[in-house]
């Protein structure tokens, strides 16, 4: 019995000793982390190259790790002693192997198109934010002609740059699905730009953004609550825009052989077009995703209007009206074949 209590007492202390260092460790975290914002907070102490707008860090997963996750600080710092940066490859080992075997990989590095200060995962990007890291590089004039030039069988050329992020074509990413954003439609440009979080809780009335369209609060979207929203009067000047972009991210920049085919997107209700998110702008500039019924990319008449793939979209209505045209169309001549033959001796006399 007492070997027992032994036991017991001593496996109560290590729980409680691990439980100490851990809160300690996350403690001290927090606290360098606090240090380091004392001075690079503001410009005027480190200047704008190393600044960091702490708003929009608390955003990040990389806040959550605190900066000496990253950044080895020596007890010296600041008087002279540089800082230490431990490379993305150390916890984003697969995406650099990807990307080093790229075309980009001699030409740009992680933090060219990724600042580690402000980096979102993926699911907290819009498509649009994912298209602004290349235009960096690569203007949107210049691409739009020279996708038009070197790729004659693309047709609409700026309607594929709006709707399908450049990851989604140029590199071997996977699990595609489309995602919906609240926007304004642009005449005469016909661009949709996405509506700000501001904006969009006036309309709510002090409410959830969300509830926008999500009206019953349960955390998924109904193709009859897209009906809703697409059919009322006070949102009537707004639109769901849809990108198809990817769940599963690749980093290999290398467009593989699927992606020059029409069938990967315009095919009769692919994989990509059954499930869907409506991403809802937050007050921290992150996003909110809720998911949609499957499906509804497929009605175009109630639940996406705006956005129609050839070949893949589908309404039950109109399939119904194509069906009955295309049997009308069999059974009127069959019909009149018929009549004749059976009237042929009728004819003669």
């Amino acid at each position: 019995m007492e070997s027992k209590s032994r036991v017991f007492l001593l496996l109560f202390f290590t729980f409680c000793t691990s439980f100490a260092l851990l809160v300690g460790a996350s403690l001290a975290s927090a606290w360098e982390s606090a240090e380091c914002q004392g001075c690079h907070g503001e410009a005027a102490m480190v200047g704008n190259d190393l600044v960091v707008n702490a708003e929009v860090f608390a955003t990040t997963p990389h806040a959550e790790m605190g900066c000496p996750s990253c950044h080895m600080v020596s007890n010296s710092h600041p008087d002279g002693e540089p800082v230490k940066k431990l490379g993305c490859p150390m916890c984003h080992s697969k995406a650099a192997e990807e990307y080093s075997g790229g075309i980009h990989a001699e030409i740009a590095a992680c933090i060219d198109c990724h600042d580690p200060h402000s980096a979102l995962g993926a699911a907290s990007v819009s498509g649009y934010a994912m298209n602004q890291m290349c235009t960096n590089c690569h203007a949107p004039d210049t691409t739009a002609k020279s996708h038009a030039e070197w790729l004659p069988w693309l047709p609409q050329t700026e309607v594929h740059l709006g709707t399908v992020p450049c990851v989604t074509c140029h590199t071997n990413s996977k699990e595609m699905a489309i995602t919906w954003y609240i926007s304004n439609y642009k005449v005469p440009d016909g661009e949709f730009t996405p509506v700000s979080y501001e904006e969009l809780a006036e309309r709510a009335n002090n409410g959830e953004v969300p509830q926008i369209i999500d009206t019953n609060n349960n955390g998924r979207i109904s193709i009859n609550e897209l009906s809703t929203f697409n059919t009322a009067d006070e949102y009537r000047k707004l639109h769901l825009a849809g990108m198809m972009i990817p769940e599963e991210f690749s980093h290999d920049f290398a467009m593989p052989e699927n992606r020059w085919d029409c069938t990967f997107c315009h095919a009769s209700g692919p994989d990509a077009l059954q499930t869907s998110f409506v991403a809802f702008p937050e007050a921290d500039g992150t996003l909110q995703r809720l998911p949609v019924e499957e499906g509804a990319v497929l009605d175009a008449l109630y639940a996406t209007p705006n956005f129609y793939v050839i070949g893949a979209t589908r309404n039950p209505i109109l399939n119904w009206i194509g069906g009955i045209i295309l049997v009308g169309g069999l059974l009127m001549p069959l019909g009149h074949g018929t009549l004749r033959l059976l009237t042929m001796k009728n004819r003669r006399h």
